[in-house]
């Protein structure tokens, strides 16, 4: 299996040539990193090539690594059901630079693409349509970036008086070191179960 996808890589990375930033085959699966600019050309020929005709997007979705200048990776996962093959590309982009959306190409990628702007804020040029799928029209961040607060920075109930959801800022009554495993809201007035004993 391996010798297969290697032999793969050795024709797509020959075929695209400095598009292909690296190659690799770990635990029986390729994965191929491209340029930004060569996003477009590289899944076009994984598409369209007789060797490859990876026709089928799996998945799209972004990956964060704060300390890196190019913070972001996004991944696209394609399957071909002719060579009954996976393959994996991955594009390293910043907060500013959008990557070349792949809807024009695979209009099933619309809202992967969607997804990854609205949980990393991952931009993409050309997308049909590019806003919020999965957080409210007025959220505030980006939650699956690993520099959002656990919290969040808003919660919602339901007033009853207003007879609408409300939003407030997260307000946590008690320390989290000081966890009590009982009331984690309000925290203890009350002496818990074996505490008695320790005096």
């Amino acid at each position: 299996m391996d010798e297969t996808l290697k032999d793969l890589a050795e024709h797509i990375t020959l075929s695209l040539g400095s598009a292909v930033l690296s190659s690799s085959v770990e635990y029986g699966e390729l994965t191929l990193e491209v340029g930004i600019s060569d996003v477009l050309e590289a899944v076009r020929f994984l598409r369209d090539n007789s060797s490859c005709k990876f026709v089928n997007i799996t998945d799209l979705c972004g990956v964060d690594y704060p300390s890196r200048d190019k913070r972001f990776d996004v991944v696209y996962h394609f399957l071909s059901p002719m060579q009954n093959q996976r393959i994996r590309i991955k594009v390293a982009t910043d907060d500013d630079t959008p990557v070349p959306s792949i809807t024009g190409l695979f209009p099933g990628a619309e809202w992967f693409e969607r997804e990854a702007y609205d949980m990393y804020g991952i931009l993409f040029s050309g997308h049909p349509d590019l806003r919020r799928i999965l957080t409210d029209y007025g959220f505030d961040g980006f939650p699956l970036r690993k520099d959002f607060p656990v919290t969040g920075y808003v919660e919602l109930r339901y007033d009853d008086e207003k007879k609408r959801v409300v939003y407030e800022p997260v307000r946590l009554n008690q320390e989290m070191r000081n966890f009590d495993f009982l009331s984690p809201w309000e925290g203890t007035d009350y002496v818990l179960p074996g505490d008695e004993k320790a005096s």
